[in-house]
């Protein structure tokens, strides 16, 4: 038991206790986070320091896919079918892998694609750009056609030169190789109608020959083609096969195919010149992207200020020759102001200024 006069006491120290104790938390300033007037400077600094959260990156845009081809010759009308939507043709349209091509009635179109393979469609004909990948110099060039209706005629480019051509038709696929050909498909051509092929000389005479195999990706060969004004017909066998059965051209098909293929040619020769037209100008967007002024070689084109000059090209008075570069451990006598204080003073010969010392080896000045 406490006596009183200690309790009163205690109860005394006690209520002095609370007293300071609410008067400094009145005295001290209030911490708030969300006033950064009375955020102490510290804590302030501190919330500074924290890393803000980073946006995600926007994917990037995808690159627009490259033409493969364009349209040389046109009488009459051909349409389109890109992405589902069918338009019109007229000259120098491009052509994309994945396009569906249709002439109309009394119509021809001509193409040509960018490794020059060229084909003339006849009326009421379509045909499928299914695939083409092809680069200049490559081995690995492919390109993948498809005659579903009509006669087509063609002229194979690199790609059948350095890479694999096939031109598939409802009865059979073809493997071209290297030559000029015609295709004739029937409306009715599955059955019981036939799929015509037919092989001829290039303009400058060479015989190239054309390959046939059953329809499918491991279609049987059913035949090779590899005589002038020779041909095949495909149609279903006696099992339900297709087979290729010799094809006899009367001098009335022989004269008609003549004349389409000499317009072939003539597309051929006005195509050939668009394509080189179209690598000039791909060329320059080339260099233009990588900040190249077109006709200038790359390493040769940065902009320079007055009195500079590009390394390597020739100053007035020089001979039209390069600059070679000095061998290792040597370097340019270029310098600066500091060096040439330096050279202000006296130096003592070297070994090769000493008379009886030739300059074998030299200096670059």
């Amino acid at each position: 038991m406490i006596p009183v006069g200690r309790g009163a006491a205690l109860s005394a120290a006690v209520g002095l206790f609370v007293v300071a104790t609410l008067s400094f938390a009145s005295a001290s300033p209030a911490f708030d986070i969300a006033s950064p007037q009375t955020t102490p400077s510290t804590t302030r600094s501190h919330l500074a320091q924290a890393p803000a959260p980073q946006p995600a990156p926007s994917p990037q845009p995808a690159a627009p896919p490259e033409s493969i081809g364009t349209v040389v010759s046109l009488q009459g009308s051909a349409t389109v079918m890109r992405a589902n939507a069918t338009k019109p043709l007229k000259l120098k349209d491009e052509i994309f892998s994945g396009d569906t091509l249709r002439t109309s009635a009394n119509s021809t179109l001509g193409i040509t694609l960018d490794d020059e393979t060229t084909f003339n469609l006849g009326a009421s004909a379509t045909m499928v750009m299914d695939n083409l990948v092809y680069q200049s110099g490559g081995t690995a060039n492919a390109g993948l056609f498809n005659v579903a209706r009509g006669t087509v005629a063609f002229v194979a480019g690199q790609i059948a030169r350095t890479g694999t051509m096939q031109i598939a038709t409802p009865t059979a696929t073809l493997g071209i190789r290297g030559t000029t050909g015609v295709i004739e498909v029937p409306d009715n051509a599955t059955a019981p109608g036939d799929v015509a092929i037919k092989l001829y000389n290039d303009a400058d005479g060479r015989l190239g020959r054309i390959e046939v195999f059953a329809p499918g990706p491991n279609g049987a060969r059913l035949g090779l083609l590899d005589r002038a004004a020779s041909g095949f017909a495909i149609r279903r066998g006696a099992g339900g096969g297709f087979g290729a059965f010799a094809l006899q051209i009367s001098p009335q098909q022989a004269a008609r195919d003549r004349g389409f293929v000499g317009q072939l040619f003539r597309t051929h020769d006005r195509g050939r010149q668009m394509v080189i037209q179209r690598r000039n100008i791909r060329q320059q967007n080339l260099q233009r992207g990588r900040g190249q002024p077109p006709g200038q070689q790359r390493g040769l084109n940065r902009q320079r200020g007055p009195g500079q000059q590009t390394p390597g090209l020739q100053r007035p008075g020089q001979p039209n020759n390069l600059r070679q570069l000095p061998p290792p451990g040597r370097q340019l006598n270029q310098r600066g102001p500091v060096q040439q204080q330096q050279d202000a003073v006296p130096r003592r010969p070297l070994l090769q200024d000493l008379p009886g010392r030739g300059n074998e080896r030299g200096r670059f000045r």
